[in-house]
């Protein structure tokens, strides 16, 4: 049985309720930009929202104070949701929040890399500002870390773009053009290591791991704040993971080219997961809306990690098998 991180609990929530004046504007301005760093989102009009905490506390009543210095009113309550919005609904939220963070680095990521040389060395002045650039971007990924309270899906794929640029820094002009990394061994009963709150690309990467490479493999999914890495564990679709986001690759295809995986039915499954985890639109699979659907419902409906591998297991067994017929049909 997959072992489940011992650490996760059900958070109680910080509610702060205000009144802000209607003017000047710029205060109601300044007060939604210091719960915006908190991390803090509205639930509801004028109702913000932090996992509780010591430091939620300490932090909240800052902004009650500054709240009620300004004209205003409001109040820090402490509360666990009964009717309306559900726990999963508000770290849903967060999540969002988190991932439009992390995509809008991603971006920049991007453009960075557009930007360097096709061929030739970088001129020193332009490797400078690039690497003071990759800087910049890393500690804002940092920042928004700092606040993703419930592990967003698109911090795997900002750090896979940053990697990817600091090697192409790194590395000299004569070994720009090495060859992609030699395929491992298939391991047997080994530990495979995952965030917690799996979604499409942990969902996937684990049901090509059980059925493709390690069909013994167990699985232990895990909070990133608290996860120590143990020797011989193998981590995937995680921050620093053995198996995780490479350049513009997700974890899926960066499994199936590490281990040399060829299986044609697989190659849109990849691509439909790379679609729906990188929001890129890169293959527009007119599959990638269904199955997007899919997995949203099996999250919404099971919060434990097994259950969701469970039930999307048997929906990517059959996908599976539906591309492999439908390539034999197109062959004879």
């Amino acid at each position: 049985m997959p072992e489940k991180d011992k650490t996760a609990r059900e958070p109680g929530w910080l509610l702060l309720i205000h009144q802000i004046p209607p003017k000047p504007n710029y205060f109601r301005v300044k007060i939604w930009r210091r719960l915006q760093k908190l991390g803090a989102v509205g639930i509801k009009n004028s109702v913000y929202a932090l996992p509780a905490s010591d430091q939620a506390v300490e932090d909240l009543n800052w902004v009650l104070r500054e709240i009620v210095e300004g004209g205003g009113d409001a109040s820090l309550v402490e509360a666990r949701l009964v009717e309306g919005l559900n726990d999963e609904q508000v770290k849903e939220m967060f999540r969002a929040a988190r991932d439009a963070d992390y995509q809008a680095i991603a971006e920049e990521v991007r453009q960075l890399g557009r930007g360097l040389p096709r061929k030739g060395e970088i001129p020193e002045e332009k490797r400078g500002e690039i690497e003071t650039a990759v800087a910049r971007l890393q500690k804002r990924v940092a920042d928004v870390a700092a606040i993703d309270f419930f592990h967003a899906r698109s911090r795997e794929a900002v750090d896979g773009l940053l990697r990817e640029l600091e090697q192409k820094l790194a590395v000299r002009e004569s070994q720009k053009e090495a060859a992609p990394a030699e395929a491992i061994e298939k391991p047997r009963g080994a530990t495979w290591v995952t965030r917690t709150g799996i979604h499409v690309d942990r969902m996937g990467s684990a049901w090509l791991i059980r059925r493709f490479i390690d069909p013994k493999a167990k699985f232990k999914f895990v909070s990133s704040r608290d996860y120590r890495h143990q020797p011989g564990e193998l981590r995937f679709d995680m921050f620093d993971g053995e198996f995780t986001h490479q350049g513009e690759l997700c974890s899926f295809e960066v499994l199936l080219a590490r281990f040399e995986i060829t299986e044609a039915a697989l190659r849109p499954i990849a691509e439909i997961i790379h679609d729906i985890d990188l929001k890129d639109e890169k293959y527009g699979r007119p599959d990638n809306a269904g199955f997007e659907h899919l997995i949203n419902g099996i999250a919404m409906a099971h919060p434990e990690d097994e259950v969701r591998l469970q039930r999307a297991s048997f929906v990517l067994d059959d996908l599976y098998e539906y591309f492999k017929r439908k390539r034999r049909g197109a062959e004879t």
